[in-house]
């Protein structure tokens, strides 16, 4: 059987061939000796030699046309076994023309009782091949047993599928339709998802598919709440867009986001304020090719501004993103432009404003790594700070709407040059806001968010996958996490709350253990943490120690002094800004320090000038 497996598949179709031209001289052969009632009817068959011999010749090429041989042993169903009966049909028609050209005598009741033989024999080898190979894929090491969750119309077609891969074999369907309990479903059994645990460790399934693509995320979010807690890798077939775009079942299968299981609910910020700020606008959104800056920029185009300006220092990242909105933005009539430039670069920036007429400005653009700005904190501190302060100076010159910051946590209190200088940025904004009349200025905060180029949990996800460790810095850190949707919203939303000067938070919940994050995703990929005491286990967990700058947790206040906005999950924070003075003093100390590449001058001036700002202890933490 493993032979024929590793066949061609033109050889396999010879092969079957040749078997069915067999089954034919078998089927005539066992017709004559049931219509004689004789085992061995060598002195009965006569003239039906000759009858053998012509439907050994006309067989093949009857079952050619039929396309018997092209039937893969996975797909035994109603159209197979329709196609067999044909065949059948057909070949019993022909040994009776046969018969009658040939004048041969002989009952007449054989050919019908060879074509019913060659049906049922035709149907039997191919049922029992079908049996030799779902126990050859049992026996195999490497063919991963799967359960399918949903036994409707997505899990019998991803149960075919899967039938012919030679990686995966489903084992058994699990619904929660009370009606569909122990029956067999497309030759498997249906079970109750109350049984998983034991079913799992009785089929050692390494994997759980979810093929149930109409449920709604509040019921699949359930589903998987109860699946996390099992020792299988758990994946989700994503929606019917993917199976009527044609794609294979078996590739639309993703691993599940770990977003969806951070322990809170996606915050809901689908509210007509948003769309009524930016409807007829022109926007400018800075640093659009990153993460947070492309994820604006496609959910602007929703809100029917009158024009996006795409301002981007890199050129690929622009031409990324230039690409990846034309479709949508030329089908909601909306024109995108792309404008090359550096943020730090004061005559570009207000050209661009002032040629494209811009109305609010989004200004994403930052360097965010906290590690490779610690290590170059002079550009850190141009891009950031000095950045922010060009394109603020200029909407305000401008008379622009609306002016809004995308800054971090890491600015409240921080430990490090990236956090330092988007502290910075909002003290220069908060300065500028004072003097300007027409324009609302605006800060958003947020933690960090999934999906992120450079985020943990991608790192984690690779990790895992090549085997481990994981590596966390240190088993208490903590962080805040939102989705990518939820900080381009917030900032959108930003604009449309902004009355001058504002800090907006997102009510996160509580911020996570990052090891727990860890622990979480090893489980959810189906492995287990390895104990460093007793080796057992599959994936391990590598205490780095704290890297410079990083902090243990990340606060969203630099008080506790909060406001309340229209929306319950949105607050905005009561802090009070520097005086002109002490901004004019930070900024020319700053600037004199990036001039002449004082990179210890600069970390001077931030220890002095940045409230809560302390170098951390650089001890190297183990477990």
């Amino acid at each position: 059987m493993q032979r024929l497996l590793s066949m061609s598949r033109s050889k396999k179709k010879v092969f079957f061939l040749a078997a069915d031209t067999f089954i034919v001289c078998a089927s005539l052969y066992l017709a004559v000796a049931l219509r004689y009632g004789n085992v061995f009817p060598v002195e009965m068959l006569g003239q039906s030699w000759a009858l053998l011999c012509v439907m050994a010749i006309i067989g093949p090429p009857i079952i050619v046309f039929c396309g018997l041989h092209r039937i893969k042993l996975h797909a035994i169903e109603s159209a197979a076994t329709m196609r067999i009966a044909l065949t059948a049909a057909a070949l019993s028609l022909a040994a009776i023309v046969a018969s009658y050209l040939l004048n041969l005598s002989g009952p007449r009741s054989v050919p019908l009782i060879f074509g019913a033989l060659f049906f049922l024999l035709a149907m039997s080898v191919r049922v029992f091949g079908l049996y030799a190979l779902k126990q050859l894929g049992e026996r195999n090491a490497t063919c991963l047993p799967v359960i399918i969750y949903g036994a409707g119309a997505a899990g019998i077609q991803l149960a075919s599928a899967l039938r012919q891969s030679v990686e995966t074999r489903p084992v058994l369907f699990v619904d929660d339709n009370p009606n569909l309990n122990n029956i067999m479903i497309s030759g498997l059994p249906v079970k109750s998802p109350k049984e998983l645990p034991q079913l799992i460790k009785k089929y050692r399934a390494a994997r759980v598919l979810l093929a149930i693509p109409s449920l709604s995320d509040q019921r699949r979010d359930a589903v998987l709440a109860e699946l996390k807690e099992l020792p299988v890798e758990v994946q989700i077939l994503p929606s019917f867009i993917d199976l009527m775009t044609g794609r294979s079942l078996e590739t639309s299968l993703r691993s599940v986001a770990p977003d969806e299981l951070l322990g809170r609910d996606k915050v809901d910020l689908d509210i007509p304020e948003i769309a009524a700020a930016y409807a007829g606008r022109v926007v400018m959104v800075t640093g659009a090719g990153g993460s947070i800056g492309s994820e604006l920029c496609r959910q602007l185009i929703n809100c029917k501004p009158s024009r996006i300006v795409l301002f981007e220092h890199s050129e690929y990242a622009l031409y990324s993103i230039q690409n990846a909105l034309s479709d949508a933005a030329q089908q909601a009539g909306i024109p995108i432009t792309a404008r090359l430039g550096s943020v730090t670069n004061r005559d570009n920036v207000a050209r661009v404003v002032s040629n494209d007429k811009v109305e609010i400005i989004l200004h994403a653009a930052a360097y965010k790594h906290v590690p490779m700005v610690e290590d170059n904190e002079v550009e850190g501190a141009r891009n950031n700070a000095i950045g922010t302060k060009v394109v603020a100076d200029v909407a305000q010159q401008a008379g622009i709407e609306r002016f809004i910051l995308v800054s971090t946590d890491k600015a409240v209190r921080p430990t490090n040059i990236m956090g330092a200088t988007k502290r910075m940025a909002e003290l220069i904004v908060q300065d500028i806001q004072t003097r300007a009349d027409e324009t609302k200025f605006a800060m958003v905060r947020f933690g960090n968010v999934l999906g992120s180029s450079g985020s943990v949990l991608p790192l984690f996800q690779k990790q895992i996958e090549n085997g481990g460790p994981v590596t966390v810095t240190h088993p208490n850190v903590t962080r805040f996490f939102m989705t990518i949707q939820e900080a381009a919203r917030l900032v959108l939303l930003a604009g449309a709350y902004a009355k001058g000067g504002d800090v907006f938070v997102l009510d996160m919940g509580e911020p996570q253990k990052i090891v727990d994050i860890a622990k979480r995703m090893i489980h959810l990929s189906g492995r287990t943490v390895k104990n460093p005491d007793t080796g057992h286990g599959d994936v391990a967990i590598e205490i780095t120690g704290l890297r410079p700058g990083e902090k243990l947790y990340e606060e969203l206040l630099v008080n506790d002094t909060l406001a309340a906005t229209p929306h319950p999950k949105i607050l905005r924070a009561e802090e009070l800004p520097l005086s002109q003075i002490e901004v004019a003093t930070l900024l020319r100390d700053t600037l004199f320090a990036i001039n002449n590449g004082d990179a210890a001058g600069l970390r001077r001036i931030i220890e002095r000038r940045i409230d809560g700002y302390h170098l951390q202890d650089r001890e190297t933490v183990t477990a």
